[in-house]
């Protein structure tokens, strides 16, 4: 019986339960699609990435526990993060991966994982009426991009207030919404929180692709191409970004949980 490796990992953190978790399932070929579905609902993490080997570096798909995705910050790092641990990938090589979203690579500087990613710039739109219903704050900013609504509010205590109707945002045709405010500290320079039921997820902790639309946006008012932002949600994360023209350069660490074997056949 062929068994699936699988680790959990704590990315965008360097303290154990903080963060956001992704599980990394390791295997020479891609099980069917449903298998791989049903392995991401049984692990219940906002995203389950799996990870097999193309002639060109990986392939990497990305499942919330409902459905599959386009794009996905932290479990790629986790992928990374993964492929070094185990000594698949020497601690210099470039972790490349093929994906939805086109080729990402990954590489280590220090203690930190550098994820070259597309930059994701939202445009400013007209906030439809069932975005405006689901959260309880006039938004300064109301902006998209190819898949989430981007807001700004006017502080870091009305993005931490903040609370949302998730029966509304479902009603949105959109994966999330980002919801930023400047930061009032010296340690970030930007603040995020970002929801997204309609795949699954209220909440999520830590969102590295969520980035690639904050990085651009929040470049263009501070006049700044190399930030850090904090996510505030109940376990919290940073990510150092970095804009690069139509790439962004996401910064941060994973922290290994555990990691083990699927006692249940490859099909």
């Amino acid at each position: 019986m062929s068994k699936l490796k699988i680790f959990q990992i704590d990315s965008f953190t360097n303290q154990p339960f903080r963060g956001n978790p992704a599980a990394v399932c390791l295997s020479d070929h891609f099980p069917p699609d449903q298998w791989m579905q049903s392995m991401a609902a049984e692990m219940n993490l906002s995203e389950t990435a799996f990870v097999c080997p193309a002639d060109a570096g990986y392939q990497l798909r990305w499942f919330t526990p409902t459905i599959e995705v386009d794009l996905c910050g932290h479990a790629t790092l986790a992928a990374a993060h993964v492929l070094w641990e185990t000594g698949t990938l020497t601690p210099t090589e470039i972790a490349s991966f093929q994906t939805l979203s086109g080729n990402l690579s990954a590489e280590r500087e220090g203690d930190k994982i550098i994820l070259d990613f597309p930059s994701e710039p939202a445009t400013s739109q007209t906030a439809p009426a069932e975005l405006l219903n689901s959260v309880n704050v006039a938004p300064l900013f109301v902006g998209k991009n190819r898949m989430d609504y981007l807001i700004e509010v006017g502080s870091i205590e009305d993005l931490t207030q903040l609370s949302v109707d998730y029966t509304q945002l479902k009603k949105v045709a959109a994966r999330g919404l980002i919801v930023t405010a400047q930061s009032q500290t010296n340690d970030f320079d930007f603040w995020s929180r970002f929801f997204c039921p309609a795949v699954g997820v209220n909440e999520d902790p830590v969102t590295g692709s969520a980035h690639c639309c904050l990085a651009p946006y929040w470049a263009a008012k501070l006049g700044r191409n190399e930030l850090r932002g904090f996510q505030a949600s109940e376990r919290g994360g940073s990510i150092d970004v970095q804009l690069k023209q139509d790439r962004v350069r996401l910064g941060g660490i994973a922290t290994t949980i555990f990691s083990g074997e699927l006692h249940v056949p490859l099909p």
